[in-house]
């Protein structure tokens, strides 16, 4: 799936356990947790901080 990187690195990207940050968007937007369902679609975000977010394991997005 790609190279791996801490959450440190990220400016755009996901975390395969549900978690996004997109520091393009709007600050309430930076980091957030989904809800990943049966079917693999991301659902129902929430705003969460980065300090809650796996430190490890990042995928960068485009």
């Amino acid at each position: 799936m790609g190279e791996i990187f801490s959450a440190s690195e990220i400016k755009k990207g996901f975390h395969p356990e549900g978690y996004r940050i997109d520091k393009t968007a709007s600050p309430m937007d930076f980091y957030t947790k989904w809800e990943i369902t049966p079917e693999g679609e991301w659902v129902n975000p929430r705003a969460t901080c980065f300090d809650s977010m796996p430190q490890q394991g990042w995928h960068k997005a485009d």
